[in-house]
């Protein structure tokens, strides 16, 4: 049932990030990993930025709404409202001050820096990745020989992955441990 979350699956990145390991020490010289752990740097340092600016974003358009909403209250308060209505048949019903209703809430203003500052985050984060990955693809495709190993250790890493997941589903005997990771 843990495993359902990928918060929760810790077992198989544990393996993953081993072979991994085994495979940048194995296929790549000093050089090349400098170079993957610089490209590294340079997206977590693209990510960073970007949601820290993200985030200063969405509180800054979260305190814009909130004062528009607010200008928009006093003016609907300020403005003259009618106060009964009166029917073709000549009786009169008194219309309800909604003001109170209709006022900016601490509540409303909680809820609006909370979805703004997390949707900034997200925009954020999100871009700094994409231009983190392209200057961090762009870092290493500067030298073909360096460009070449890294990919063919890639692809000898990939291939061992695909041998252990081949290899755990001949060990499975249901349908039902087949989709259970190990």
């Amino acid at each position: 049932m843990s495993d359902s979350l990928a918060a929760f699956r810790n077992h198989r990145s544990k393996d993953l990030r081993k072979l991994a390991e085994e495979h940048i020490q194995h296929d790549l010289d000093q050089k090349d990993r400098d170079l993957l752990n610089k490209a590294g740097r340079k997206v977590s340092t693209h990510a960073g930025l970007a949601s820290g600016i993200g985030l200063g974003l969405g509180i800054y358009l979260a305190y814009r709404l909130r004062s528009m909403r607010l200008a928009y209250f006093n003016a609907f308060r300020a403005m003259e409202k009618p106060v009964e209505v009166r029917f073709a048949d000549g009786r009169t019903e008194p219309i309800p001050d909604l003001s109170d209703k209709l006022s900016p809430s601490r509540w409303g203003d909680a809820a609006t820096y909370f979805l703004f500052s997390v949707g900034g985050l997200f925009l954020g984060g999100e871009l700094g990745l994409i231009t983190g990955s392209a200057s961090a693809a762009r870092t290493i495709s500067k030298d073909p020989q360096t460009k070449e190993r890294i990919e063919k250790a890639f692809k000898n890493y990939r291939i061992d992955v695909l041998k252990k997941e081949l290899s755990a589903m001949e060990g499975k005997s249901k349908l039902s441990d087949m989709f259970r990771t190990s």
